[in-house]
């Protein structure tokens, strides 16, 4: 793993699309994975202020709720189109379809588009137990796209976008682990003290399924991009 120490995450934002940039002007870049939550915000905000070309990049996202349709305001879809592509012009942009009426069925679709659309880059962020996309601790090394029960924990670390905690979807739909190494490249981002631990065992500890960060270390590509207190216990 190569460790890019920044100072702040508009730091990271920037460096993040310097990698991006490079890839783009490389010809490198033909499908973007991304993810939602507060860690990439300023990474969106950088591709947005420096009118980055997207218009030949398809972009497939992590993950989504179940039980929340696109239009639904707390919806990654929502999210994306807010942070991102109101903004910027991609070739297409897949989600999965939380509201699907038979998941299983979403499942497939979502693996299609996956398997039609091999990812180049992927963003990840890292949630306080480990978890990247919403494949939680246990989640198997092998899993490709797949429905997912939230823990207590991730429950409560999203609860900050909702108006009530009972209102926070206790289920979504996720790209696998699998997936997610298969990208030829992959950009971590990670920013404050909450993310310490995590940080530290996805890349000095074992390689354990209930650490599911710690596969990553078995990916030949991947650039962290962390502030200090982020790298703290490194």
């Amino acid at each position: 793993m190569q460790i890019i120490k920044v100072n702040t995450p508009e730091d990271g934002g920037n460096e993040g699309v310097r990698i991006i940039s490079n890839a783009l002007k490389n010809n490198r870049l033909n499908c973007l994975g991304l993810a939602t939550g507060s860690t990439p915000i300023t990474l969106y905000q950088a591709i947005i202020a420096q009118h980055i070309n997207m218009q030949h990049v398809v972009s497939v996202n992590l993950d989504e709720y179940v039980g929340l349709s696109a239009k639904h305001p707390q919806s990654y879809h929502q999210f994306m189109q807010k942070k991102l592509f109101d903004k910027v012009n991609f070739k297409a942009n897949y989600l999965p379809n939380g509201d699907a009426t038979v998941i299983d069925d979403e499942i497939k679709r979502y693996n299609d588009i996956i398997a039609k659309n091999p990812i180049d880059i992927q963003i990840l962020g890292i949630g306080e137990n480990g978890h990247i996309g919403f494949n939680e601790p246990g989640t198997s090394f092998d899993s490709e796209t797949h429905l997912v029960d939230l823990t207590a924990n991730t429950i409560k670390a999203n609860a900050r976008f909702f108006e009530n905690i009972a209102d926070v979807p206790t289920q979504a739909i996720t790209m696998g682990i699998q997936q997610i190494m298969a990208a030829k490249q992959i950009i971590m981002l990670a920013y404050g003290t909450k993310k310490a631990q995590a940080i530290a065992n996805m890349i000095k500890g074992p390689i354990v399924e209930n650490m599911p960060a710690s596969i990553l270390q078995k990916h030949k590509n991947v650039i962290v991009i962390a502030d200090g207190a982020a790298l703290s216990l490194l």
